[in-house]
């Protein structure tokens, strides 16, 4: 079987979201669901940041800025929510998030009634011919 990208660290937060859901189930806001993975990450030993801004450019002009919900070693963005499902824009968010960063692997966690998640990969690296 092929690794994949941070594989060790996704793998940890994945388990950590599992943990978060079965003791706090569904109905909470996002911020309740991120601060308990923050806890449970860092108590992990892994560098968590919360809300770090990044700045979105077009043509070298910053044109706005959003905020990652968490950020793990500096490797994994992980994008919570706490929807009835998971949908393309909430990808297509995760996915900008990643192209605006020097990141390359997030994950998209979603406290609903069903608890589901989606790895996603963005390479920023330009290929030089």
């Amino acid at each position: 079987m092929e690794n994949l990208l941070h594989q060790d660290i996704t793998e940890a937060i994945i388990r950590v979201f599992y943990k978060v859901y079965n003791t706090l189930g569904h109905g909470f806001l996002e911020r309740v669901y991120e601060n308990a993975m923050y806890y449970e990450l860092a108590s992990g030993g892994y560098a968590v940041e919360r809300q770090r801004r990044i700045k979105v450019f077009y043509e070298n002009i910053q044109v706005g800025d959003y905020f990652a919900d968490l950020i793990v070693d500096d490797k994994v963005i992980v994008e919570i929510k706490a929807a009835e499902g998971l949908r393309e824009e909430h990808e297509c968010q995760l996915i900008n998030y990643l192209k605006a960063t020097e990141i390359e692997v997030g994950l998209l966690l979603n406290f609903g009634k069903k608890p589901q998640f989606k790895r996603k990969i963005f390479t920023n690296r330009i290929e030089h011919r």
